[in-house]
């Protein structure tokens, strides 16, 4: 689950990770009145007005605004809040921005050099550990970083037995260029972060930038954070920060009905029954020439009423020309799911795509027999390959 920024920065404050403040604001004279707040809070004469939305880039799509007075804070809350930021993130389309932070503006004139620094925790698949990920080249794509120069992008793996260590934080601090006082700055920001991102169950913390201020205090100027969904039983105030609006709306809907569902780009709809499944079906969509539109598991209670559910789903995307609906019948009997196609086919109606049916297990000849006797545009197979071959007939038609 992806939070906004403000959120992020909320929970690293929570473990002692040194942020830049702000505060929320919805319309343009909360945003007036969240940068009086601020300058009370902080001494602060400038702010900066940042769209929150659940991408990255904001600032090269025009979401992130400086601000010298308290008329240019209204002036350009009001240019963003309601506006279409279209970042290399949100795709052509864009996002629309619901709510603006205003935060304290922290490159502010001292005795030393204001430096950026990249950081990430996240886990290392490969390894089965967390990795701390960072680099001297802050405020950029890390992409952009790893592949012309990724010479100055560091890992620093942690083993989960003993955790993050003392040496480990500080070979991080040397490593980015630091001494003196934010050299221990930024020891004390590395433990912080690694305790917060173990703590929320994360599956990603990235701060970029990481701020070295111009009097050697460490802070994270941003935050992405991504908290993992199974987990978030444990956690029911970070649950409370999902924002819908940010989501894909049929994906949203799917999670309301108990379906795991996830849009892709391509023409043929998938509905299955397993997660390993899903993975078949879908390489079988693409060795049969087509491309899976979503992945979409409807668990073991394949009835009527979630079947026509996935059906209601799957044909809101308007680019799917062919549904597969590979089902294999080890829980749940193969016939009762083919009755539960023909009847959520005819409480829908008219269906404008052909939909192939590959049922495997209990009962499979029975419930052939149901779709073939069917009637309607629904077309049966019990081997993968003759689905595969079907699926194939119905794009090229």
């Amino acid at each position: 689950m992806n939070i906004h920024e403000y959120q992020g920065k909320s929970i690293l404050k929570s473990f002692g990770v040194a942020i830049q403040e702000g505060i929320v604001a919805d319309t343009p004279q909360e945003a007036v009145d969240a940068a009086k707040e601020l300058q009370k809070q902080t001494g602060t004469n400038f702010w900066v007005v940042k769209a929150q939305i659940h991408a990255g880039g904001r600032g090269k799509g025009g979401g992130v605004k400086l601000a010298k007075s308290l008329d240019e804070v209204k002036e350009k809350a009001s240019a963003i809040i309601g506006m279409q930021l279209i970042t290399p993130q949100t795709g052509p389309q864009g996002k629309k921005v619901n709510k603006v932070l205003i935060a304290q503006d922290v490159y502010y004139p001292g005795p030393s050099k204001t430096s950026e620094f990249y950081m990430s925790v996240l886990l290392n698949r490969a390894a089965g550990r967390n990795i701390i990920m960072y680099s001297t080249e802050g405020g950029m794509d890390i992409e952009e970083v790893a592949a012309k120069t990724p010479d100055k992008i560091f890992k620093e793996e942690v083993d989960p037995k003993v955790g993050l260590q003392a040496f480990q934080a500080r070979k991080i601090a040397f490593n980015l260029g630091l001494s003196g006082n934010a050299f221990k700055e930024m020891t004390k920001f590395v433990s912080a972060l690694y305790k917060a991102y173990l703590s929320c169950d994360a599956s990603l913390f990235e701060i970029n930038p990481v701020l070295k201020t111009s009097d050697d205090k460490i802070m994270a100027v941003d935050a992405k954070v991504n908290l993992d969904e199974n987990a978030l039983y444990r956690h029911p105030d970070y649950e409370a920060m999902r924002d819908k609006t940010e989501e894909d709306p049929t994906e949203v809907e799917a999670a309301e009905h108990d379906l795991n569902y996830v849009k892709l780009d391509g023409n043929v709809g998938c509905m299955v029954n397993g997660a390993g499944l899903a993975m078949a079906t879908m390489d079988i969509i693409k060795l049969s020439g087509g491309e899976p539109a979503n992945f979409l598991d409807v668990g073991g209670t394949a009835n009527a009423a979630r079947v026509e559910q996935a059906f209601r789903i799957i044909l809101k995307d308007p680019h799917v020309k062919a549904i597969l609906v590979n089902i294999f019948g080890g829980i749940v009997r193969c016939d009762r799911v083919a009755q539960g196609i023909v009847d959520a086919y005819n409480n829908i109606g008219s269906i404008p795509v052909p939909i192939i049916v590959r049922l495997q297990g209990t009962n499979a000849e029975e419930a052939k027999s149901i779709i073939d006797k069917s009637g309607l545009k629904v077309f049966s197979a019990i081997q993968l390959k003759e689905a595969a071959a079907l699926v194939k007939e119905k794009i090229a038609s």
